[in-house]
């Protein structure tokens, strides 16, 4: 039943047109104004031309915003009673956790990709194939903590103050992890709190894979510890619910 389950929530949500066009579209409409504008030049610290860091980000940010999304999917399936529906099948916790990671990750996906996509044919964004294809891995590992970010938020957050949380969460990373401005232009404290947060080493996975200076260990070690963390609490979360219902 886990792996059945799987298969049919990644199917569930890649037929939710109306929300996927929303998170396709906003990530190329960034990156067609901000890619546009700076993208001839060259970025100091990470010695990357403005275009591959424009895209880095942008697709960064599509892919934490369809991971993230899934938070709403989570909160009106509580208010349904789906959650309490499944506890009482063999539906194990790893498979429920399995079944939203695996949804945000296919969704994900294809906002990377179309982002790129967008970036070379329109833009002209120019980079050896392997770069490219390390980029795009690299932020796709990188969004399992921000598809169990959103497991959990769903997990406690009412459906009356699911959006206004989501928004919180959503727009604090964007901003912290330099998807939208360069931290440089931040204040100094704000540089400091980013690098406790997922979304500043989901940033540097992706320029790291497009060539750019570090050692991927770093971002990696976070991640990890961010996904094991985060699968902790939502399992404890699951199986606490289950032993009530």
């Amino acid at each position: 039943m886990n792996v059945r389950y799987v298969s049919l929530e990644t199917l569930r949500q890649l037929r939710n047109a109306r929300s996927l066009v929303f998170t396709f579209a906003l990530p190329v409409v960034m990156l067609l104004i901000f890619g546009g504008a700076y993208g001839a030049e060259t970025d100091t610290t990470t010695r990357l031309p403005w275009i591959v860091v424009t895209t880095v980000q942008m697709a960064g940010y599509g892919g934490m915003m369809a991971a993230l999304g899934q938070a709403f999917t989570i909160v009106a399936e509580r208010a349904l009673g789906w959650n309490r529906q499944l506890r009482v099948t063999p539906l194990s916790a790893a498979g429920y956790l399995a079944s939203k990671v695996g949804a945000a990750l296919a969704v994900s996906a294809i906002a990377i990709i179309i982002v790129v996509a967008v970036a070379v044919l329109v833009l002209h964004a120019r980079l050896e194939p392997t770069h490219w294809l390390l980029a795009g891995v690299g932020l796709e590992l990188g969004i399992i903590p921000f598809a169990l970010l959103a497991i959990l938020v769903g997990q406690f957050a009412r459906l009356q103050f699911a959006q206004p949380l989501f928004m919180v969460v959503f727009f604090g990373l964007a901003i912290l992890g330099g998807l939208w401005v360069p931290l440089q232009i931040l204040p100094q404290w704000m540089t400091s709190v980013a690098y406790a947060v997922p979304s500043y080493w989901l940033n540097r996975l992706g320029q790291m894979g497009a060539g750019g200076p570090g050692a991927v260990l770093a971002p990696v070690l976070v991640l990890a510890a961010w996904t094991l963390a985060l699968a902790a609490l939502i399992s404890w979360r699951y199986r606490r619910d289950a032993a009530r219902a």
